[in-house]
């Protein structure tokens, strides 16, 4: 290491970095010292004023068949309607039919905005997934162009950690509602 110092790394947010040099410290001879030191370092708590923020909306996302059929296998999803075309025009469908579950895919976007929100005081490292529910207006099939935008509708705290409750409304091209999926994110406070 240049200079003797430890350099350790800090992550206050997934995409933002922090270096926090301890000065004056070398490694094999102030290790300890230098692991209290990271370990009295206080978090910065999840900021409660992101509640009410709304973010905007996703570039679109363009659902695509083997998408919807990769994600059908990975889920165990065995309705002929998600994996067979065929199957899914005797049902009534356009194209094959996504899970349920299905839209964390686009909502994947919105949460990265979220989590990337220097504001918003999110330990990446420290979320936890806590909750996940859909609100459908219609299924999403294969052809769909979806945006996504999200909202964060709680923040509240309980028993030192922090829980963000993120609201993304799904649409398709023509701006009709597909889907809300609601999440609940735990970040843990400190140990």
């Amino acid at each position: 290491m240049a200079g003797g110092s430890l350099v350790c790394e800090v992550w206050p947010s997934r995409l933002a970095t922090n270096l926090v040099r301890l000065p004056g410290l070398t490694p094999a001879r102030d290790a300890p010292d230098a692991a209290r030191r990271i370990r009295t370092m206080r978090r910065v708590p999840v900021n409660p004023a992101i509640q009410g923020r709304s973010y905007p909306p996703t570039a679109s996302y363009l659902v695509g068949r083997e998408k919807v059929r990769e994600f059908a296998r990975a889920v165990f999803a065995t309705n002929p309607i998600c994996l067979d075309v065929e199957a899914a025009r005797a049902a009534g469908h356009p194209d094959v039919v996504a899970p349920p579950t299905f839209p964390v895919v686009v909502q994947e976007h919105t949460l990265a905005q979220l989590l990337g929100d220097p504001d918003a005081g999110i330990d990446f490292g420290r979320v936890v997934h806590g909750d996940q529910r859909f609100q459908y207006t219609r299924p999403i099939v294969a052809g769909d162009e979806l945006t996504a935008q999200l909202t964060v509708t709680a923040v509240k705290s309980l028993g030192g950690n922090s829980m963000i409750t993120a609201t993304t409304e799904i649409s398709d091209a023509a701006g009709a509602h597909v889907v809300t999926a609601t999440s609940t994110l735990v970040v843990r406070g400190d140990d």
